[in-house]
């Protein structure tokens, strides 16, 4: 084998495709901290466990499949990181068990994909950004701490086809506290909480020439730097909107994004502009595409009836776990009981659990059924789309005994099918 081969990092939903691995030395180069962290020797899930006890991963997969086919109403939720090809496996195996399925995006970006679902989403690539967008607006997005290489490679100090210096690019952060990214913008605007929804109203309201209606100092703003971040934005060759978490979970939620989509209709008048979300996981954009063609939907998926129904307020899962809606749980590539709220974990303790992953953490606590996995782009290859949607091909680089996720899932679709007759 190789001395050092190429790596696509599968950490954050910028899926770096430049990436190296010393496959003598067991080490990353090129990737960042966090990256790098993923990449190197650590703490694994040694065998698969059924109640702490050692068993082959044959024997886990049965009782997994067990638990899952006596549920009446089991929940498969996680996925964001883990690849395509498993995800689809879980899709089909959560209708087979009539279960709900969700994924981590109900508990993130979960109300931008409600904000498409009424205005649609005027997007662009990473590349186009990287090439043309001559102002780049992160509001309530930190990628310097979330997505390190992103600023470098995308969107900050990337050197593009028209965009060939930092000083052509202008940067603006606007976000409730100053953080990592704002000290490397061109200018930071700062907010009161919760206030993301007036201050883009102010905009559209100045943008499309009422700027009277407008008070002198809307959200901690006042008119006259609103005015001035209007003629900025009109007055772009190329914009983009990157959101963050700080517009998807603040006061507002999915009107906060759908008041965005409709700025940038209304700049696109005037010139070209676009928006997208930072996501997090890197493939937790796979982690809805993948249901919404298999099923129609992306989260919050119920199967109970034979059929599926979408409501995120009933079916997503931390409602289902308050519920005490499932019976039974199987959770992939995530670790809700580190997240999720007291209630929820409280429920997810108290019913039969499967997890899947390759690292322990909090969930492998309270799992019943443990079956370690293979790190996707480090042990086992499959298909993921980066944070803009493009579709990347990660590669397995080092040999393993773990199997892959989507092998395990394999079989264990089998074993249900076969339980169930």
């Amino acid at each position: 084998m190789a001395e050092s081969v190429n790596l696509v990092c599968t950490f954050c939903g910028s899926v770096c495709d430049d990436g190296q691995f010393d496959v003598e030395q067991f080490k990353s180069k090129k990737l960042c901290k966090l990256g790098s962290a993923k990449f190197s020797k650590k703490e694994r899930i040694k065998a698969p466990m059924i109640d702490g006890k050692e068993v082959s991963y044959e024997e886990a997969i049965e009782k997994a499949a067990e638990i899952l086919v006596n549920a009446k109403k089991p929940l498969l939720y996680g996925w964001a990181s883990t690849v395509n090809e498993a995800i689809r496996l879980g899709v089909i195996l959560t209708e087979k068990v009539g279960g709900v399925y969700d994924q981590c995006a109900s508990v993130c970006h979960a109300p931008g994909t409600l904000a498409v679902i009424e205005e649609g989403l005027p997007g662009g690539t990473l590349g186009a950004i990287k090439n043309r967008a001559d102002v780049v607006v992160f509001w309530g997005a930190n990628p310097m701490e979330a997505h390190p290489r992103h600023g470098m490679r995308y969107s900050i100090s990337a050197k593009g086809l028209l965009i060939k210096d930092r000083k052509q690019r202008k940067v603006i952060v606007v976000d409730v506290r100053p953080t990592k990214t704002a000290k490397l913008a061109d200018e930071f605007i700062q907010i009161k909480p919760g206030y993301d929804y007036p201050i883009i109203s102010a905009l559209r309201a100045i943008i499309s020439g009422n700027a009277d209606a407008v008070p002198d100092e809307v959200g901690g703003v006042s008119k006259e730097k609103l005015v001035e971040l209007a003629e900025t934005m009109k007055n772009a060759k190329y914009g983009a909107v990157l959101y963050g978490l700080g517009v998807t979970q603040s006061r507002g939620r999915d009107r906060n994004v759908e008041n965005a989509v409709k700025l940038i209709q209304l700049l696109n008048r005037h010139t070209r502009w676009v928006i997208w979300p930072m996501r997090g996981h890197y493939n937790v954009v796979g982690a809805g595409e993948v249901p919404a063609w298999e099923v129609g939907y992306q989260y919050a998926i119920d199967f109970s009836r034979g059929y599926p129904r979408f409501s995120p307020a009933e079916f997503s899962a931390v409602e289902v776990l308050k519920r005490k809606d499932c019976d039974a749980a199987l959770i992939i590539a995530s670790d809700p009981v580190a997240h999720f709220p007291r209630a929820a974990v409280k429920h997810l303790k108290e019913i039969p659990v499967i997890q899947i992953d390759p690292f322990p953490n909090m969930t492998t606590l309270v799992a019943n059924v443990v079956i370690p996995s293979a790190v996707a782009g480090l042990e086992a290859e499959g298909t993921a789309y980066r944070m803009d949607g493009i579709a990347l091909r990660v590669k397995k680089v080092v040999e393993s005994s773990y199997w892959s996720d989507e092998q395990i899932l394999e079989k264990l679709l089998e074993k249900v099918e076969e339980l169930k007759g």
